[in-house]
């Protein structure tokens, strides 16, 4: 899936709007649990870093896989579950297949090279630092003529 950038002058409910359908899918349509095709994910930004919160519960470390290619970073997951039983004559097998993938333009102010991930406890923790040029505050009065 191509990353849709945000657009701050559009209003908020179109912006959601075209989150929920290119982003989500059909999922929040017929219910959370209909089938789930992305994990919810926090973006908190610090004055040193930014730091990227995925919930994906179940998933084990080596499910994961995250990239940061061309100013975007994506984070994507699969894992495939397998079931068999067998009762006499009765056979049954069962799979299933998730997968996710999200991704996020970088500004040009991080530090790509040292990008961090961490999953503990269900929750894929991404830290993201700045460069260091990107941490001085600049702060400046505009003369409105």
């Amino acid at each position: 899936m191509k990353p849709v950038k945000y657009n701050p002058f559009l209003p908020k409910s179109v912006n959601t709007f075209f989150d929920d359908v290119f982003n989500r899918g059909l999922g929040d349509f017929f219910g959370r649990d209909f089938f789930i095709s992305e994990p919810s994910v926090n973006v908190v930004e610090t004055k040193d870093s930014y730091r990227i919160e995925v919930a994906a519960p179940g998933l084990d470390k080596g499910d994961f896989k995250v990239e940061a290619e061309k100013g975007y970073l994506k984070i994507s997951a699969s894992k495939e579950q397998k079931e068999e039983v067998k009762e006499g004559d009765y056979m049954r097998r069962e799979f299933n297949y998730n997968s996710f993938s999200r991704s996020f333009e970088l500004p040009g102010t991080v530090d790509a090279d040292n990008i961090t991930a961490n999953y503990e406890n269900g929750v894929l923790l991404i830290s993201v630092p700045k460069k260091e040029e990107a941490k001085v505050e600049h702060s400046r009065v505009i003369e409105i003529k």
